[in-house]
């Protein structure tokens, strides 16, 4: 079996494939796995160390309008898929799976255009609740789409199935809460928050948590602060400044996320579709804070879906400090709040998704009915 991935510049398009890669190869040892992106994205880095092939493309953002960057971004883009169509005419891929980001998009196209040599089936994974701009450009040329909620099913028409994200398999496994905290050095009986921003760090959770910390008495909780670098030599004032009694576990970034989600409690993250699809799957509760410059508002459709189920409550992104969320940390402890809302996210969970989408992978059936 062998099958081209596709997608990056976010964690949120690369884990899902790295998590579907990995399942793949648990069920056929002798699967041939390629990804596909940009030399100095995250899915570089991500795809090599877990020890895929990787092959570059160039890359540029989709212009919506008119003008001289659009017509740059055109070249580059055209250059893409020259370079694709060559990498993919030689590895011969069954699959070509798309999984977001405007690196997919020359990927797709070229899937297409040596359609009758290759004869590969093309899936684009949609992991949010409002699709895309990427992904509903490539809808055409796609057999079917993936997607975690009904709500993008209208954008796909019948090639759409609920399926689910991927998630990674250390982080669906889970392991002990004690354990994980002990392991970051923490107390393992207190009361943990996990504070996130992606991939990238996010400057205004990373200011709100070290205005908590330094000037507010948790009562009792502790803190893991994963900043993102460009942000962590900042945050270390935190280390020096904490208000009597507070905790913190400062950190750039956490390559074993898996460890963050089984000593937390509660969760500060953005609503990216992959933190969302962690979430659900190790059932944690959270405060959700929409990136506001998201294409299309996608965070806050993703946020949305949590919040209707009762799995987490949200915060705006121009109306989070530390005031705010030390408020919103005493309402959250109410009695049998957080627990009601560890249940709520666990309900979104799709335990079966790696498996279901491998069976489609190796045999072409297994999905759902389409939406």
């Amino acid at each position: 079996m062998r099958v081209a991935f596709a997608g990056g510049g976010t964690g949120g398009h690369v884990y899902p494939a790295l998590a579907l890669a990995a399942a793949l190869k648990e069920r056929d040892p002798a699967a041939e796995i390629r990804f596909f992106g940009m030399a100095d994205g995250i899915e570089a880095r991500l795809a090599q160390a877990a020890g895929y092939p990787f092959e570059a493309l160039p890359g540029a953002p989709l212009e919506r309008k008119l003008s001289l960057a659009a017509l740059r971004t055109a070249a580059i883009n055209l250059a893409a898929l020259t370079i694709a169509c060559g990498k993919l005419a030689a590895f011969k891929p069954q699959v070509v799976v798309a999984t977001g980001g405007y690196v997919s998009l020359p990927v797709v196209w070229a899937a297409w255009l040596i359609r009758p040599l290759s004869r590969a089936r093309i899936a684009l994974l949609e992991p949010n609740a409002s699709p895309g701009l990427t992904n509903r450009l490539a809808a055409p040329l796609a057999d079917e789409v993936w997607g975690a909620y009904a709500d993008a099913a209208e954008a796909f028409g019948g090639k759409f199935h609920v399926t689910g994200v991927p998630v990674r398999p250390e982080v669906r496994r889970g392991r002990p809460q004690d354990l994980a905290r002990k392991a970051l050095g923490l107390d393992p009986a207190r009361p943990t928050l996990l504070a996130l921003g992606g991939s990238q760090g996010a400057r205004r959770i990373n200011q709100a948590i070290a205005a908590l910390v330094t000037r507010r008495a948790l009562d009792g909780w502790q803190v893991i602060h994963v900043t993102g670098p460009r942000d962590y030599e900042w945050m270390h004032a935190e280390e020096h400044d904490l208000a009597p009694g507070n905790s913190v576990a400062l950190l750039p970034y956490l390559d074993d996320m898996a460890l963050g989600y089984a000593a937390a409690d509660l969760v500060v993250a953005r609503a990216g579709a992959s933190t969302l699809a962690e979430l659900a799957a190790t059932g944690t509760a959270a405060v959700l804070v929409p990136y506001p410059f998201a294409a299309e508002q996608h965070q806050a459709r993703n946020a949305e879906v949590f919040v209707r189920a009762g799995a987490a409550v949200t915060i705006a992104d121009n109306e989070l400090d530390g005031d705010r969320l030390w408020w919103t940390l005493v309402a959250l402890r109410a009695p049998g709040t957080l627990e009601a809302m560890r249940a709520a996210a666990r309900g979104l969970a799709h335990d079966d998704v790696e498996q279901m989408l491998v069976e489609r992978l190796l045999t072409g059936s297994a999905l759902p009915e389409e939406v």
